[in-house]
Order: C-alpha cells, then structure tokens, then sequence
C-alpha cells in the first residue's frame, strides 16, 4: 500500500510538471510532435496493439492540434515535411523487418521451385483478399448498412470458390507430405506471419485487426503527404522561377536604358537640362509669387501706416491751431484789461492835475504805442509760428 501511494504522488507529480510545460510552449515549438498535429504519429496509431511502441519522446496534446488547425488556415507551416521525415523513417524500419522475416522464413522452410511458389502466392493473395472483405463486412454491419454488407458477402463467396480451385491446383502440384506442412507467408503491410491454411475467422481477425489497419493507415497518409510536399515544393520552386524572372527582366531594362543613354549621350543631356530648366522655372515662379506676396503685404502696411501718421499730424496739427488760438484770446483779454487799467489811471491823473496831465499824457501815450508796437509784433511773430506748425 505504501509503494503504491507513493507511485501515485509520483504519478501526479509527473502530471503536473506535463501540465505546466504544455502551458509554457507552443504548437510550433521543436519539443512537439508535427505528427501528432497531423494526427499520424504512429505511437497513437498503434497503441494498444502487438507493436505498440509506447509514449512519443514529443509532446502530444489536443489543445495544440487545435489551435495548429486554426492557425494553419491563415499560415502555411510546412509541418508536413518533418511528418513525412518522421513516417518514412517509420515505414523504412517496418519495411526492414519484413525483409528480415522473409529471410527466415526461407531459411527454416523446404525450398520448392518458382511454378510451385507461384501458386502458393496464389493461394495467399486469395486469402488476403477474403480477409479484407470479411473485415469491410464486419464494418459495415456495425454501421448498420445490411444492404452494402449483403453485396460484399457474395465478394467473399466468389473468393472462396477461387481459393478452393487454386489450393486444388497447388495441391496437386507438389506430394501430399509437403502439403500438409505448414506454410507461412509475410504480411507486406504489417511484417505478420500469415498461414497458407489459415481460416476465414484467422483471416478476417487479421486484416480487420487493429494492427492491420493502422499500418494501412500510415502508408496511406505518407502517401498523401508525399503529394502534398510535392504540390508545396512545385508551388514554391515556380514562385522563385517567377521571382527570378522578374529580376532578370529587371536587370534586362536597366541595362537597356544605360546602353540606350551611352548611345544617346546628347539626348539624356538635353533631358537632364530640360528636367533642370523646369525645376529652375518652378523654383523661380514660386520665388516671384513669395515676392509678391511679401511686397503686397508691405503696401498694405505701409499704406496703413501712413495712414495712421496722417491722421495723427491732423490730429497734431488741429489740437496746436486750437492752443494758438486759445492763447490769442487770453493774450488780447489780458491786453484788454490792461488798457482799461491805464485808462482809468490816467483819468485820475488829468482830474487831479491837468497842467502836468498833457505831458504825462503824452508820456503814456508814448508808452502805451509802444506797449502796443511790440504787443502786436509779438502777435504777428506768434501767428507766424501758429501757420508755419
């Protein structure tokens, strides 16, 4: 009891550790089995039969298949190489021990001559034959089409007349102490050991065998790999052939146009100066365009200035007009007032002495033409400075 609980701790430790490297890779990682993605791996195929080889050294998981198969419709992976590798090495080793077992047999048996072989090999072909059908048979019983199973059953009875006339021929065809010695014959698909005497029971158990069918299985699908690799490589070798093609067709152009420019050096010279010439063209109409451009918005800055200057000299011009004459008329009030005052004194002066008020009274008067002289000179140089602002 003890062993067999740490046997299973073992076991589930192992499980895991699957697990979680299943987890980690991929289906196009090298750690798995392109076969089994293929569903060919012959450790499945065969499990469970007298040549079961065992767990694949690969990973084997369906997830993969199934995310290989999602993948593989938007991508080709080109699994189907390292499949087929990994079949023929498998086929080729089966292959070998079918020679080998030939060998044997010829070695330990009584040698008879070619006619006599012949018709054994008759005799076994009919066997083979009935063991196929009696297996389809069986097949198709147990899918339930009695009608098809009904028609390969009179196969199966047409065969059996013809072995029992060619077991008859080589029969009496060799003595009867040789006849009754067992004779055995190789199975070309599965390397198995097949009685010239077998039953139809026999017959039928073996081709209808696991065994049997899986090593068909195989063959078939390395076949058909073999077509597919062979599709995929002519496929690919006529993409380099065009991509090859394309290229020296490419290289031909080239040197074509060089040949052609080193004829005509004059003519590719007057298309690289026409081809200058327009460049120069475009680059000076763009240059005019800026320039006028640029000078359009400097008239219209400068107008806008001059504008503004013009308006403000008015301004300017207005508010000085309306100081000079503001201060006109305080300078003719002030002169005004004062006139009134040197009137009012001399008035006062003649009432109160009129002999010395003809003189004073011409002093003042004197004065006063003068104060006036240089009031109106200082009014006249004033104006002069008012008009000329």
């Amino acid at each position: 009891m003890v062993i067999h609980s740490q046997l299973k701790k073992i076991q589930g430790a192992s499980d895991r550790m699957g697990d979680t490297t299943r987890q980690r890779i991929k289906f196009s990682d090298d750690r798995v089995c392109k076969s089994h993605l293929l569903n060919c791996c012959p450790h499945d195929v065969l499990s469970g039969t007298r040549m079961d080889l065992g767990e694949c050294l690969k990973v084997h998981d369906l997830a993969l298949r199934a995310d290989y198969e999602i993948a593989s419709k938007e991508q080709d992976f080109f699994f189907e190489l390292d499949a087929m590798d990994h079949l023929q090495s498998f086929i080729a080793d089966c292959d070998r021990r079918t020679e080998v077992a030939k060998k044997r047999l010829a070695e330990t048996q009584e040698e008879i001559s070619a006619e006599v072989a012949a018709k054994a090999e008759r005799v076994h072909e009919l066997n083979e034959e009935i063991g196929k059908l009696l297996a389809k048979v069986e097949q198709l019983g147990a899918e339930g089409n009695v009608e098809e199973s009904q028609k390969v059953m009179d196969e199966v009875e047409k065969a059996r007349a013809k072995k029992r006339e060619a077991e008859e021929v080589y029969r009496n065809s060799m003595p009867a102490s040789s006849f009754q010695q067992q004779k055995l014959r190789v199975c070309e698909v599965c390397s198995a050991y097949l009685g010239l005497h077998d039953n139809d029971r026999r017959l039928a158990d073996h081709f209808g065998g696991k065994l049997h069918l899986g090593f068909i299985e195989i063959r078939e699908k390395l076949e058909e790999l073999k077509r597919v690799v062979a599709e995929k490589q002519e496929k690919r070798n006529q993409e380099r052939l065009k991509r090859r093609e394309e290229r020296e067709r490419e290289e031909r152009e080239k040197l074509r146009r060089s040949r052609s420019h080193s004829k005509n050096p004059k003519r590719s010279r007057s298309r690289e100066h026409r081809r200058h010439r327009s460049r120069s063209m475009s680059r000076e109409r763009k240059r005019r365009t800026r320039s006028k451009s640029r000078e359009k918005r400097h008239r219209h800055r400068s107008r806008s200035s001059s504008r503004s200057r013009s308006r403000s000299h008015q301004r300017s011009r207005h508010s000085s007009r309306d100081r000079s004459r503001e201060r006109s008329k305080r300078r003719s009030s002030k002169e005004r007032f004062r006139d009134q005052d040197l009137a009012s004194r001399d008035r006062d002066r003649s009432s109160r002495d009129r002999s010395p008020r003809d003189r004073d009274r011409k002093d003042k008067k004197r004065s006063y033409e003068s104060a006036n002289g240089r009031s109106e000179d200082r009014r006249s140089s004033e104006e002069r400075e008012a008009g000329e602002i």
